[in-house]
């Protein structure tokens, strides 16, 4: 059960915009912000930050920033984030099938070389302490550049901060990515621990 309950999302309207925002990433106004919005300045913040990570006219796919965040996330343990991720890798058109893949992205013909190096990077960097180290950055940089090294690791750094909130504060999990969760993540162990009732 969360810590602090979510406000309706008409508490502050001036924050409409900010919510549209990830209604578009989600389908849905996550109970994270919905309970962030007690101080809106924040989640307006946090909608200017998601914006310029999720950069639609950056070189890295969109979907796969959010498996990068769903591997940060899983480094860091949050399994709100886990499943959240993996919604929005969806929606920004990640295959269901590369999804249920996950798994085995180290051995599946749904990944790249690059996209494996990737999801190394991410899982490193999102590890307390850091992993990253100079090995892992020349594997890096084979195959990607560093514009997109930027993007990669702004999208760990992102989930960084939704990791410590919504473990935090036990951020009660939304139906559509609980079903996400017990679709691909509960194989590997997902239970959504503290975020379901």
């Amino acid at each position: 059960m969360a810590h602090l309950k979510p406000l309706p999302a008409e508490s502050h309207p001036e924050l409409a915009k900010d919510f549209k925002i990830f209604e578009e990433i989600l389908g849905f106004v996550p109970n994270s912000l919905l309970t962030m919005q007690r101080r809106p300045k924040m989640v307006e913040a946090f909608g200017v930050l998601t914006k310029a990570v999720m950069d639609p006219e950056g070189e890295v796919d969109l979907g796969f920033k959010r498996l990068i965040a769903h591997f940060a996330s899983r480094a860091a343990g949050c399994q709100y984030c886990e499943a959240h991720s993996l919604i929005a890798a969806n929606i920004h058109g990640v295959s269901q099938e590369k999804l249920d893949a996950i798994w085995d992205y180290q051995t599946s013909p749904m990944y790249s070389d690059a996209e494996r190096v990737a999801l190394d990077y991410a899982m490193a960097a999102g590890s307390v302490p850091n992993a990253v180290d100079e090995e892992l950055m020349e594997r890096m940089k084979k195959h990607w550049s560093e514009n997109q090294i930027v993007e990669i690791l702004g999208a760990v750094c992102l989930y960084g901060f939704l990791n410590r909130w919504n473990d935090s504060m036990a951020t009660d999990l939304e139906e559509p990515p609980k079903q996400m969760g017990e679709r691909v993540l509960a194989k590997g162990g997902w239970t959504g621990g503290k975020h379901t009732s």
